[in-house]
């Protein structure tokens, strides 16, 4: 038996800052300390930042004036970014803010309003439910949202307007490059920004490459994270015995049965810790 890690996994640039700022905070700072929503998509960092000292503040409890927050408190503004009614109640409850939002969410922000200023329409491709869309496209006016091709050919584009088509930082870059594709031979009045994070896609592409040179592949992600189930999908899509966990409890020991080559991959908000536990589980018990 052979454990193989993708050539690139783990932690990305982004939440190893978020987190990083959380310990500088926690060994800098006496006030009372919040981060907003999970810093990152992982419950096991989560629990590690709250072992650290601080709360947890949803930003519906914010939105509805239902937070403990008091002046002076800090607040540590998660990976994803928020929304700007969010930003402008921080503000206004007069609580030290530390923005650990990636700087690629925030370059993307910056291009939603430029092309705004412009007069451009926006197009975001993304899932709209998820943290880091929601607060981009609030910087925005009458964004229109579509989560894939499809979605988009079913649109009602009109080739009148000018329109900016932004993305979510962890969007498939395959599916992404049909995107571009079809917009570039229909809708010439659409500009298209290509914006996704680089290391999300060194991760899928390690995936994909991984996937087609083993026989079973582990994805340790959040089951809340977004680019870890991208991960998985990318890895199903070129080998069937793929499997998205959590940690090493989610393991079941018959996956491996007659498998030779373990592949293992892990999204981007992934503790090196949870990685380690799950291959000493698989070494110890194969």
């Amino acid at each position: 038996m052979e454990i193989i890690r993708a050539k690139k996994m783990g932690f990305c640039f982004g939440v190893r800052g978020a987190i990083r700022t959380c310990h500088r905070v926690s060994e800098t700072e006496n006030n009372k300390k919040y981060i907003l929503g999970m810093v990152v998509h992982n419950k096991h960092v989560v629990k590690s930042l709250e072992e650290l000292g601080f709360s947890v503040v949803e930003e519906r409890d914010l939105l509805e004036n239902k937070d403990n927050l008091k002046p002076g408190d800090i607040v540590v503004v998660r990976a994803h970014g928020t929304t700007k009614a969010v930003y402008d109640i921080l503000k206004e409850r007069d609580v030290i803010i530390y923005d650990a939002a990636c700087i690629f969410v925030t370059k993307i922000r910056d291009i939603l309003l430029e092309e705004k200023a412009k007069g451009n329409r926006i197009i975001f491709i993304g899932d709209k439910e998820h943290p880091e869309v929601k607060g981009i496209i609030s910087f925005g006016e009458n964004v229109i949202i579509y989560k894939d091709l499809e979605e988009l050919k079913n649109g009602e584009l009109d080739s009148n307007i000018n329109y900016s088509l932004l993305t979510q930082t962890t969007y498939n870059k395959d599916k992404f490059a049909e995107i571009k594709e079809y917009l570039e031979s229909n809708w010439p009045n659409v500009q298209i920004f290509d914006r996704i994070c680089g290391a999300t896609y060194e991760r899928q592409k390690a995936a994909e490459d991984l996937a087609k040179n083993v026989d079973i592949v582990i994805i340790v992600g959040d089951k809340n994270s977004s680019n870890s189930k991208k991960l998985f999908e990318i890895s199903k899509k070129h080998n069937e015995n793929s499997y998205l966990v959590q940690d090493e409890t989610e393991i079941d020991l018959s996956w491996f049965k007659g498998q030779e080559r373990i592949g293992i991959t892990a999204g981007a908000s992934t503790p090196e810790d949870i990685i380690i536990n799950i291959e000493n589980k698989i070494r110890g018990n194969c």
